[in-house]
């Protein structure tokens, strides 16, 4: 991908930094569904017994999910449009339309009260809609991502750099687990 166009026409050159040769795409996003799978769990396990540690954890599962749909967005799914061919079309239309209905759900939760009648409700939902993206996007894209003949290294560098951005954005430091 050096000098090739991504979704913001940015190009990079290699950092010979340790930190981003081990910056592998398809982990960064992997690591990324198992953060938020986790928080959805704890979340289901809090949400009668610890009431504002739930409420607490739904704004981080917000914060993650809407970082991470962004750089797919931005930066995953347009390289893979781009390198993918037809074999990856009718699975980006899919994650673009599961996108859409998450990103309504999280606007949705984002402007309620937690005591209100639906609120568990529709996170509960979320994690559903999350789950079954996630599996369709390790089963079936992230395999033909593999063989796309991207340049993974910077396709990596490229997420994790945009995802600091967006994580410092919103207040939620570099995005790493803590």
């Amino acid at each position: 991908m050096p000098g090739t166009r991504t979704a913001s026409s940015k190009t990079t050159t290699r950092s010979s930094s340790r930190k981003e040769k081990e910056n592998d795409p398809i982990a960064l996003l992997e690591a990324d569904h198992r953060r938020v799978e986790k928080m959805f769990k704890e979340f289901e396990k809090k949400k009668e017994k610890d009431r504002d540690g739930a409420i607490e954890l739904v704004g981080q599962i917000l914060t993650e999910l809407t970082v991470h749909t962004q750089i797919e967005e931005e930066i995953f799914y347009p390289t893979m449009r781009e390198f993918g061919g037809d074999k990856m079309a009718d699975l980006l239309d899919e994650a673009e339309v599961e996108h859409a209905s998450a990103k309504d759900l999280i606007e949705q939760i984002s402007s309620m009260s937690p005591d209100e009648e639906l609120y568990d409700a529709k996170v509960t939902v979320l994690g559903e809609y999350v789950k079954h993206h996630v599996k369709e996007e390790e089963d079936e894209m992230f395999p033909k991502a593999k063989k796309a003949g991207v340049d993974m290294e910077e396709l990596g560098n490229l997420l994790a750099e945009r995802k600091q951005e967006l994580m410092q954005e919103m207040g939620e430091g570099d995005g790493a687990e803590s």
